[in-house]
C-alpha cells in the first residue's frame, strides 16, 4: 500500500500536525485522518518523479519527493481589501443560500476574481474542501485575511449545519461595519482637507513671506526696535525658513516615536485612556467601542459560538486596551458561573442602558437579539455624534485660521503704523 505524508489541523486545538500514514488510497487516508480528529490540509503520496516536473510536486522534510494533493499555503500580507472580503462573503452567502454546494460556490467565485492573490486564496479554500476538510480549516490557513471572528462564525455554522444563515449574518455584520467606517471617513474628509490647505498656506507665509518683511522693516525703522509681537512672528518665520529640514525631521521622529510607544502595552494604555477622556472625541470613541462590542458579541452568540469563546474574540476585536481589560474581567466572572450582566454592570465603561438591556436579554433568552438592538442604538448615536462634531469642527477651524492669520497681519502692520506715527 502507498505511503502518504500529511499536514493536518487538530480539530480540537487547531494545532498543525505532520506525519505519514499508510493507506490503500487518498480517500481512505483522508478518512483515517478524520477518524483521528485531524482535518488534512495537505496530503502527499511518495513519488520518484522529480519535484520540478510538476508544479503540484513539493518536498516535505523527511519524506522525499511527494505528490501533493493540496496546494501550498500562501503566507501573504493583507493583500485583500476589507471591501473585497465583504463582497466575497455576501456572494458566497447568496450562492449557498440558493442551494449551491460550498465547493461549487467557491469555484464559481474564484474564476472571475481579478485580484490574483485573492483568487489563489479562494482556490485554496476550495482545495481544502476537495481534500476532505471543512471551510473553516482552509480559513485558518489565512490568518492575515480571515480573523478569529470570521473563522469562529464559519466553524459554528458548520457544526450547526446553518452555513447559509451564518454567512448571511457575517456579511451583514461586515456591511454594517464598513458603512459606519465610511460615514466617519466621509464626515472627516472635508475638515481634513481644510486643515491641510490652511496649514500649507500658513507654513508658506511663515517660511517665505514673513522673513522678507524683516529686511523691509530694518530699512524703514533705521535701527528702531520692532514691536514685541512683530519680533515674535519674524523670529518664528526666520527659524522656520532656516531650519525647515530640522523641523520636518523632528516632526517625523516625533511621529515615529509615538507610533513605537503606541505599540507597547503601557503606551497603548496611556493613549487609549487619553482618547477616552478627551472632551468630545472620547464620548464618540466610547460609543463606537460599545457598538462594536455588542455587534460582535451578538453575532457570535447568534451563530452558535460558545459564550466564553465569543468573549475572547470580542475582546480581541475591541480596538481599545481598557475595553479589552473590562471584557477580560467579565469573562473571568462568567467562567466562574456568573451572568454577563452583573460583571458588566461593575465596569464603569459600560453605561446602565447597556447592562440593563443585557440583563433583560439573559432573562428572556434573547441575548443575541438584545445585543443587536444595543449595537443599532449606539451606531445611530455615533452617526449623530459624527455629524454634530463635523458641524462644530468646520467653523472652529475657520475661526482658528482667521485668528492666526490676523495675528500675522497685525504683527506685520504694527511697524508700518509706528513709522507713520513717527513721520507725523
Amino acid at each position: 500500500m502507498p505511503d502518504f505524508a500529511y499536514i493536518a489541523i487538530a480539530k480540537g486545538s487547531g494545532r498543525e500536525s505532520r506525519g505519514a500514514i499508510t493507506s490503500a488510497s487518498r480517500e481512505t487516508a483522508t478518512a483515517d485522518l478524520k477518524s483521528r480528529g485531524l482535518a488534512p490540509i495537505m496530503l502527499a503520496e511518495r513519488s520518484v518523479s522529480p519535484a520540478g516536473s510538476d508544479p503540484r510536486l513539493a518536498a516535505v522534510p523527511g519524506n522525499g519527493n511527494l505528490r501533493v494533493t493540496q496546494r501550498r499555503r500562501i503566507h501573504l500580507g493583507r493583500v485583500v481589501a476589507r471591501r473585497e472580503l465583504m463582497l466575497f462573503t455576501r456572494q458566497l452567502a447568496t450562492l449557498v443560500k440558493a442551494g449551491m454546494p460550498m465547493l461549487r460556490a467557491l469555484e464559481v467565485l474564484a474564476r472571475p476574481e481579478r485580484n490574483q492573490a485573492f483568487r489563489e486564496v479562494i482556490e485554496g479554500l476550495a482545495e481544502a474542501i476537495r481534500s476532505g476538510g471543512n471551510l473553516s480549516d482552509g480559513l485558518r490557513q489565512q490568518p492575515r485575511i480571515f480573523d478569529d471572528l470570521y473563522i469562529s462564525m464559519v466553524k459554528a455554522g458548520e457544526a450547526g449545519g446553518v452555513m447559509d444563515t451564518v454567512l448571511d449574518r457575517l456579511a451583514r455584520f461586515m456591511e454594517r461595519s464598513e458603512r459606519t467606517k465610511g460615514r466617519v471617513k466621509a464626515a472627516m474628509t472635508y475638515p481634513a482637507i481644510i486643515l491641510v490647505v490652511a496649514g500649507s498656506i500658513l507654513a508658506g507665509l511663515m517660511t517665505f513671506v514673513v522673513p522678507k518683511f524683516e529686511l523691509i522693516f530694518s530699512g524703514m525703522l533705521k535701527g528702531q526696535p520692532l514691536p514685541p509681537l512683530t519680533r515674535l512672528v519674524i523670529g518664528t518665520g526666520r527659524f522656520a525658513s532656516q531650519h525647515l529640514a530640522l523641523v520636518l525631521g523632528l516632526l517625523l521622529m516625533a511621529g515615529a516615536a509615538m507610533a513605537v510607544i503606541r505599540r507597547t502595552r503601557a503606551g497603548a494604555r496611556v493613549g487609549d485612556w487619553l482618547l477616552l477622556k478627551s472632551p468630545v472625541l472620547g464620548d464618540l470613541l466610547l460609543k463606537a467601542a460599545i457598538a462594536r462590542f455588542a455587534r460582535t458579541f451578538g453575532s457570535l452568540l447568534a451563530s452558535g459560538v460558545p459564550i466564553l469563546e465569543a468573549l475572547v474574540i470580542t475582546r480581541d476585536t475591541s480596538g481599545n486596551v481598557h475595553v479589552e481589560e473590562a471584557i477580560d474581567r467579565v469573562r473571568d466572572r462568567v467562567k466562574g458561573g456568573d451572568t454577563v450582566a452583573r460583571p458588566l454592570a461593575a465596569e464603569a465603561l459600560f453605561p446602565g442602558l447597556v447592562t440593563s438591556m443585557v440583563e433583560i436579554g439573559e432573562e428572556t433568552g434573547a441575548l443575541p437579539e438584545m445585543l443587536g438592538r444595543i449595537a443599532d442604538t449606539y451606531d445611530e448615536e455615533v452617526d449623530n455624534a459624527v455629524v454634530a462634531l463635523t458641524s462644530l469642527i468646520e467653523p472652529a477651524m475657520i475661526v482658528l485660521m482667521a485668528v492666526v492669520v490676523g495675528i500675522i497681519v497685525l504683527a506685520l502692520f504694527l511697524p508700518i503704523v509706528g513709522v507713520i506715527q513717527h513721520l507725523q
